[in-house]
Formats: structure tokens, C-alpha cells, sequence
């Protein structure tokens, strides 16, 4: 499975913007639109740069009021949207029993940080004020992102914990992106070889962050504290140069007293849970979602 990735994905850095996610694009396969949802709708809400596409997955419950996820893409900050990832929304939306809201924010290197992390602020305000117009509950609301998605769910947690508010119940963080350390253990063991590399993050971080890290906006781990912090369900992968940090996070996270669920998964890479063909990946994707229940249960 590493061979065929590394062979069929590109060597992003090669490529100007616009037109490596043309490649990404080209390679997709068509929609599945599965699993079936009640309700899919595409909209757009008012943003600190501009309008912000939005895609609303309600699954099929009986429930009148569900609980929401706020959902950022992965994609490095620089590529990826709503319907690279509408497989996963709606997987994650039937198996949680959750609103999931998926959020088309802005890209780098155009909109270099804290763009990304402004858009999924600005949509999770909203969500907040209209949940109840989707079925929603607003004192149910998860933040969620897989890869560079995950380093915004984490990046609002601490921006609505810092600014009063809008209120959040869990952040669902998956191979997060939680920091810009190369050096770190799983980086010097995972750079190369194993589909996401020490490379390319480089690549993803200087088209996002050309100013530097220093804003809590970028790193969540550049906070003075964690403490306050919403529950956290944080799943790694082994095989992930941005592991050991995720894992650490974890550890903060926890030593903050933030509930923390963590997961790392053996033996896997980065990505995998949106590999949809994978075996490991449904009962991965099914431990997960029942964690997810778990948390905005508990809370």
C-alpha cells in the first residue's frame, strides 16, 4: 500500500498551487455520495475574507436534535475541499449520529495563516447561532480535522477557550498537524518511505506559515496553558512523520486535565482513515466514532 502511494501521489513541491490541486483533483474517483444522508446541503456564510462554503451532511436518525461536527479537511493547508472528503463527512455523520458540518476554507499559499484557522473560527460562530436551523444541538458542538484539518480544530479549541467562547464539547483531532518540529522522533524514523514526508511538511508549513509559528493561532501548543482545553479524542498513526507530537499532545492534553482519549494506531500512515478501501479502516473509522459518541456524551 506505501509503494502504490508513493508512487501514484506527487511530489507536491514540484508544483505551483493551482495547479497541484488540479493533479490532487484529476486523481480523485467520482462521487460516491455514500452512505446516503437525510439531508446534504451546500451553502455559503460570510467570513473574515469572504464567503465560506460550507457543506451540511444530516444522517438518517430519528432524533429531531442531533449533535454537530465542525469538520476542517485535511490537505497540508495548500489543497483538498469539500468533496475530497465528502466520504469521510458522511461516514462520520452516520456513525457518530452527528450534524457534520464540512468547511471550505481558505488555502495557502493565497491566504497564508491564520486564514485557515480564521475561516473555521468564523464557521464555528456560526454553527453556533444557527444549529438549531439544522437540527442541531449548539451545546453539542465538536471541532474535528484530519492532518492540517486537525491542527485547526485544535488551534479554535484554544481560540474559543481564550475569547469566551462559542462553546465546544469535544475536539476530534486525527494525525493532527499540531506543530512545525521536524526533529522529532517519528519524523527521524518516518520522513521518507511512508507516503507523507518530512518534504513535504516543510513544503505544507512555509506555504502556510511564511511568517513563522510563534501565533497560538498556527501551533495550540503555544498557548500559556492547555488547562480548559474541550475533551479531546486524539488518534495517531505510527507510521506518520507528525506521530510522536500528536502523541505528546495527547500527554499535555491530559497532564492539563483536559479527558483525553488517545488512540495510535500500529502499524498504519498518514491518511488512512480517508482510504475508505482499506480493511483497517472501517473498524478503525467504528472505534473512532463510538469515542466521539462517548465524548459529547460524557459532556
Amino acid at each position: 500500500m506505501l509503494a502504490a502511494l508513493d508512487a501514484g501521489f506527487p511530489d507536491v513541491t514540484t508544483f505551483e498551487p493551482a495547479e497541484l490541486r488540479e493533479v490532487i483533483r484529476s486523481r480523485r474517483g467520482p462521487l460516491q455520495r455514500q452512505p446516503d444522508m437525510r439531508e446534504v446541503r451546500d451553502l455559503t456564510i460570510e467570513g473574515p475574507g469572504g464567503e465560506i462554503p460550507l457543506r451540511i451532511y444530516r444522517p438518517h436518525r430519528d432524533d429531531p436534535t442531533l449533535p454537530v461536527v465542525v469538520f476542517a479537511h485535511g490537505g497540508g493547508f495548500v489543497f483538498c475541499d469539500l468533496d475530497s472528503h465528502d466520504e469521510f463527512c458522511r461516514s462520520m455523520a452516520d456513525g457518530v449520529g452527528a450534524v457534520v458540518v464540512s468547511v471550505d476554507y481558505r488555502l495557502a499559499p493565497e491566504h497564508p495563516a491564520p486564514a485557515a484557522h480564521d475561516d473555521m473560527y468564523a464557521a464555528v460562530e456560526w454553527v453556533s447561532k444557527n444549529a438549531a436551523d439544522f437540527g442541531g444541538d449548539p451545546t453539542r458542538i465538536a471541532v474535528a480535522g484530519d492532518s492540517a484539518g486537525g491542527n485547526l480544530a485544535a488551534t479554535v479549541s484554544v481560540a474559543a477557550r481564550d475569547n469566551g467562547g462559542p462553546p465546544i464539547a469535544a475536539q476530534i483531532l486525527l494525525y493532527a498537524v499540531i506543530d512545525d518540529d521536524f526533529e522529532t522522533e517519528s519524523y527521524r524514523l518516518y520522513g521518507s518511505g511512508y507516503y507523507n514526508t518530512t518534504k513535504a511538511m516543510r513544503f505544507y508549513w512555509e506555504s502556510y506559515a511564511p511568517n513563522g509559528t510563534d501565533d497560538i493561532r498556527l501551533v495550540p501548543t503555544r498557548a500559556a496553558t492547555l488547562a480548559g482545553l474541550p475533551p479531546a479524542v486524539v488518534i495517531t498513526a505510527e507510521l506518520d512523520p507528525p506521530c510522536s507530537a500528536g502523541d505528546a499532545y495527547a500527554e499535555q492534553l491530559r497532564a492539563a486535565g483536559v479527558p483525553v482519549q488517545h488512540r495510535r494506531y500500529d502499524g498504519l500512515f498518514h491518511g488512512f482513515l480517508t482510504i475508505a478501501s482499506l480493511p483497517v479502516t472501517g473498524t478503525a473509522r467504528t472505534e473512532i466514532w463510538e469515542m466521539v459518541r462517548g465524548t459529547l456524551d460524557a459532556g
